[in-house]
């Protein structure tokens, strides 16, 4: 099975800066064909639209409420205007796409052009909370967390002349989200209200991405809600469970990728996601941490891997362009998208983008792509379709000791990929600040029978290696600082 190559849109910004380099109005009915046709020739097979639901007044002006707000959008917008802030694409307002962005006809017309290049539509899910503007507010009260009384943390909505004291949405870490309202999961029609408006999502597309997937979990919810008690039992099952299964069963293919945290990445697999991001690959790589970032990937078992979700940057972190060095990019950029799972890019970080949009913002910053890092993505991306790298099966090599007493195997990442015998690929990636040598042993059938030639396809170099040798001790590996090759390995005799 081959390993979705995700690339995230932020579809806002990303309309507004087509419109203005094309001097007309841009929606998702009319994106020029070329914008397709780049995705497709890069390897994308996913694309993402982050943020195409309708947002409403109430949840704008929360984003315009705040001064920490207000500085992040001086920060990354300098001279930024009201008209600028949409609000945040995580309150929504209304699972439609409004027509400024192209309506549900423009969302249509959308998927035909990324159907006709083989590519596949993902939106978001966002399962915990509703925007404040939402008509559920207005009309249904009772699907949300609520206290028969005032309290920390909730807003009053007055429905049929009751006022109801409902909870406003958040991760039991972290204070609440003023601009959302807390969906209840404890109570069944809840469940079954989300359920519905899941699979009304799921007709328009591909795949969802799944906003903080684990605050829905029975065991999370419960301990975050603990304070504000209802009088009926909850389920027993869980939501993510039963809402996949009705979703796969009309579609086995659609796909559903978690946002993750807190090692529970574990349990949304085993209750049906296909991928979950890989924060802990993400963290540890931003922080230089080569040894730790072995140590995490073989610690995981082959099946978790592959359920991984791979990335450097998104919506929420900081642009990587804006930590790493040219050459870390580089090695870092290799990594995510030479392991087996989804490897997952973000509008802008191809070019070297540095300034991180806050996601209220419907307008960003333009920026002067960095000829290095846009060099490096165009390299890679351009080669790897070419390769068995995600189409075939991938397995991580455990690099051992060059000789006694050197440590330097510990910052290597090499992934084996093959899929059609005995030729295959090998991503070989050193990410210390040092030069590095390992032994790392290759898994291929009658290894000893043939004398090889392996080339690395993003460099120069060639060599010939004896097959008898690399059976015995393993490949020799010496690489340079931040080194990043790709070979490829043929039979010669």
């Amino acid at each position: 099975m081959s390993c979705p190559l995700l690339y995230e849109v932020n579809t806002r910004c990303w309309l507004r800066g087509l419109s203005e380099r094309h001097g007309a109005t841009i929606t998702l009915a009319n994106v020029p064909e070329a914008e397709f046709a780049q995705w497709q020739k890069l390897g994308f097979t996913h694309i993402w639209l982050m943020g195409v639901w309708t947002t409403g007044p109430r949840a704008r002006e929360k984003a315009l409420q705040y001064p920490e707000l207000r500085q992040a959008y001086d920060r990354a917008l300098p001279g930024w205007r009201e008209a600028d802030v949409a609000g945040s694409p995580y309150a929504i307002a209304d699972y439609q796409v409004p027509p400024a962005l192209g309506g549900e006809a423009g969302l249509a017309e959308f998927r035909r052009q990324l159907r006709a290049q083989g590519l596949k539509l993902l939106l978001d899910f966002v399962p915990n909370h509703l925007g404040l503007d939402h008509a559920w507010v207005r009309e249904r009260p009772e699907l949300f967390v609520q206290s028969s009384e005032e309290a920390a943390g909730t807003f009053a909505q007055q429905v049929g002349g009751r006022v109801h004291w409902l909870a406003l949405g958040k991760d039991p870490y972290f204070p609440p989200w003023t601009d959302t309202v807390q969906l209840d999961y404890r109570r069944s029609t809840t469940r079954a209200a989300m359920t519905e408006l899941l699979e009304s999502i799921a007709a328009r597309c591909d795949g969802v991405r799944c906003d903080m997937a684990m605050l829905a979990l029975s065991e999370v919810f419960a301990r975050t809600w603990a304070r504000f008690p209802i009088a009926a039992a909850p389920p027993d099952a869980e939501f993510w469970a039963s809402a996949i299964a009705a979703i796969k069963q009309a579609n086995p293919a659609f796909l559903f990728l978690a946002e993750a945290y807190w090692g529970l990445e574990p349990e949304l697999q085993r209750l049906g996601f296909d991928y979950t991001y890989d924060k802990v690959l993400y963290d540890r790589l931003v922080a230089r941490d080569a040894m730790g970032v072995q140590c995490h990937l073989r610690g995981l078992p082959a099946e978790r891997l592959a359920a991984g979700a791979h990335f450097l940057e998104n919506h929420d972190e900081p642009r990587v362009a804006s930590i790493l060095s040219p050459a870390e990019h580089r090695a870092a950029a290799l990594c995510i998208l030479g392991l087996p799972g989804m490897r997952f890019l973000h509008d802008g970080q191809l070019g070297g983008a540095r300034v991180k949009t806050p996601v209220q913002l419907a307008r960003c910053m333009a920026e002067e792509a960095q000829a290095d890092i846009q060099n490096l993505y165009q390299q890679l991306l351009t080669t790897l379709p070419g390769t068995a790298v995600g189409q075939g099966r991938g397995t991580l090599c455990p690099p051992r000791a060059a000789w006694a007493g050197n440590t330097t195997a510990a910052n290597f990442v090499v992934v084996q990929w093959q899929t059609r015998a005995p030729e295959l690929d090998l991503v070989v990636v050193n990410l210390a600040s040092h030069r590095s040598q390992c032994y790392a042993p290759l898994a291929v059938e009658q290894l000893a029978a043939h004398n090889w030639l392996m080339k690395d396809l993003l460099g120069q170099e060639s060599y010939h290696r004896a097959g008898d040798d690399l059976q015995s001790q393993g490949l020799y590996l010496d690489i340079p600082a931040h080194g990043a090759q790709l070979f490829h390995f043929q039979p010669v005799n």
